[in-house]
């Protein structure tokens, strides 16, 4: 198992405060990160991730600062999956696997798939795991569409296998059938893992066991789905308000 403890970290602009003294222990689960453009997750998740160091305090990886930590064995440790997808103009199972040819567990790269949803549509290519991606290269490659790239991307994080997921909004390309289906396997997939989704459906962030409610570079309220709607603050005005928009929406 590994904990990520941060202390009294926080993060300058100049003179803004990104992110002020935050204090918390991620260990095995789901975390659900919330909050408007400019709350402050986006530097938040680049402090965990050794992309951006903090003003001031300390983020320890089972009790050590990461900071002594070699940057490329600390990035091992993290999958990402963010919204932003790259498909690269090579197979399904290098796009997956991200190794050389040699180095690819097949049998791997086929379960992830599996996981993601994903294996029923590469299965029924010409050349499975072998089809290549994309025309750049191969005027016979295949273009997948939006939620099949997010699946894909999906799967890439599945086979890496790190102990801590970031997912950036992972099923916004999905319908609400692929993202439940997806939703029902996070389970088995995130098993003795630490991942922390960011998201913007609240309706996804019920499956989480803790939500982190950022507002200004700090976190608001914090609880599971049941806890903040009985305290009726923030996050449960916003889930009403988005339940009243999707129910709207169906009756138009």
């Amino acid at each position: 198992m590994h904990e990520l403890k941060l202390m009294d970290v926080q993060k300058k602009y100049k003179d803004k405060e990104a992110v002020r003294k935050f204090n918390y222990t991620f260990t095995n689960g789901v975390y659900g990160l919330l909050g408007e453009n400019g709350a402050g997750k986006t530097t938040f998740i680049k402090l965990l991730t050794r992309l951006y160091e903090p003003t001031e305090g300390e983020i320890l990886l089972n009790g050590q600062n990461i900071s002594t930590f070699c940057k490329e064995d600390y990035y091992k440790l993290f999958s990402i999956v963010f919204q932003d997808i790259n498909i690269f103009s090579f197979s399904v199972k290098e796009n997956v696997a991200l190794d050389k040819k040699e180095n690819i567990d097949e049998e791997k790269v086929w379960e992830s798939l599996k996981k993601a949803g994903l294996d029923k549509k590469i299965a029924a290519l010409p050349d499975g795991i072998n089809t290549n991606l994309q025309k750049n290269l191969d005027e016979h490659g295949v273009i997948l569409s939006g939620g099949e790239a997010q699946k894909l991307v999906f799967a890439r994080s599945i086979y890496k296998d790190a102990p801590f997921c970031i997912l950036d909004e992972p099923t916004s390309a999905l319908d609400a059938l692929a993202e439940l289906h997806l939703y029902q396997q996070f389970d088995s997939i995130l098993k003795n893992k630490t991942a922390i989704y960011i998201s913007h459906r609240l309706s996804s962030t019920r499956f989480c066991n803790r939500i982190l409610l950022f507002k200004e570079g700090e976190i608001v309220e914090m609880g599971t789905h049941d806890e903040l709607i009985k305290l009726n603050g923030e996050y449960c005005n916003m889930f009403a308000t988005q339940a009243n928009y999707y129910n709207e929406t169906k009756e138009n």
